[in-house]
């Protein structure tokens, strides 16, 4: 484990345009992506900007970032598009064989900008998407002979060379002005988006943090996806109790905004992670390592996936914490403690549950 470079990290650009810009995370920069088979991404468009239809080779969690837009998806062997409108908070799951398109609308004041993450077990290359784009200079059907083209979409030779080569551009692009793409619909959206910051809250601790869990029971399409999240908001120098995932899943987690500390314990004992986080930053916490956090005065917020569909964690610290549970007894011979300081220990954090705000 000391050998694995956890330091959280920003994503790279990795193709963009004037219609906007596509960021990765590379597993050269995170080798914990590699190890988890975990991807992670971020599309960025500018007003008017549309990401071209593709597929990817894994199955995701899309999370809104900034901004609101529009989103096509079409389910595989679906005859008719979903088109639905997304805004920050806004959470999707694609599962595999999903086409989607992303679209910011021209008179956006600001960015439309998305998060990826997912599971890339069966990707091309493990710890990073790949993207198959139906049209563009990348395009599937620019590597198709025209004879081929022609004669899948019933067309002369000539018009299937035309129609290909229409569009230079490769992945995002900038409509025309004037141009008009689908209007959302709100029968679409159901059982499709879940918005995470208005959802109601699992956990609501004054001053010191509100969770959202994404599962099953609130997203259905995220058992296709064989994914969990969660959103967590926690307040100024508040502390997010260590703990860790108790049915051997990876989180992987993207700071959204504010700064804080985060410290990771795996085997032995050893601190294999002590660093200072800021919003843009990504990274992944690995099986059974216990991982605690404690935010700067701004307060810290971060979008997480969980490689299970529905989750489970252990906590060390707080009112539902294995301590609480485990008797008197082993408490004293296991921390060879008196039994004075153990009705002191016992006695605190009787309260507060996974977040606690500063004293």
């Amino acid at each position: 484990m000391a050998s694995v470079d956890l330091t959280p990290r920003q994503a790279r650009k990795a193709y963009g345009g004037d219609g906007g810009t596509y960021y990765e995370w590379s597993p050269a920069d995170l080798p914990m992506l590699e190890l988890a088979n975990i991807g992670g991404a971020k599309l960025s468009l500018n007003a008017g900007g549309l990401a071209l239809p593709s597929f990817s080779d894994s199955g995701k969690v899309a999370y809104v970032l900034q901004g609101k837009g529009t989103c096509g998806i079409v389910l595989p062997e679906a005859s008719k598009e979903k088109v639905i409108a997304v805004k920050e908070g806004d959470s999707l799951a694609l599962p595999f064989g999903v086409v989607t398109w992303w679209h910011n609308l021209p008179e956006s004041p600001i960015e439309l900008v998305i998060l990826f993450l997912g599971d890339t077990s069966k990707a091309h290359k493990a710890g990073q998407f790949t993207n198959m784009q139906l049209t563009g200079a990348t395009g599937i059907f620019t590597g198709f002979s025209t004879e081929f083209v022609g004669r899948a979409w019933d067309l002369a030779e000539s018009d299937a060379v035309k129609l290909v080569s229409s569009q230079p551009a490769s992945g995002i692009v900038k409509i025309k002005s004037g141009q008009k793409l689908p209007e959302p619909s709100a029968a679409d959206r159901e059982g499709m988006a879940l918005n995470c910051l208005e959802a109601p809250l699992d956990v609501d601790i004054k001053n010191g943090g509100r969770v959202v869990v994404l599962n099953t029971a609130n997203l259905p399409m995220v058992k296709e996806v064989g994914l969990g999240a969660d959103l967590v908001r926690i307040d100024g120098h508040s502390m997010c109790s260590p703990g860790f995932s108790c049915d051997s899943a990876y989180q992987v987690t993207y700071f959204i905004r504010g700064s804080g500390r985060v410290q990771v314990v795996g085997a032995d004992g050893k601190r294999v992670l002590d660093t200072h986080v800021e919003g843009g930053n990504l990274f992944i916490v690995p099986r059974f390592c216990v991982v605690s956090k404690i935010a700067d005065a701004s307060g810290l917020q971060w979008f997480s996936i969980i490689t299970t569909p529905n989750p489970i964690f252990s906590h060390l610290a707080g009112k539902t914490s294995v301590w609480k549970a485990i008797s008197p007894e082993v408490l004293e011979a296991s921390f060879n403690a008196t039994p004075e300081m153990e009705k002191l220990f016992r006695s605190k954090r009787l309260d507060s549950e996974i977040f606690f705000a500063p004293n």
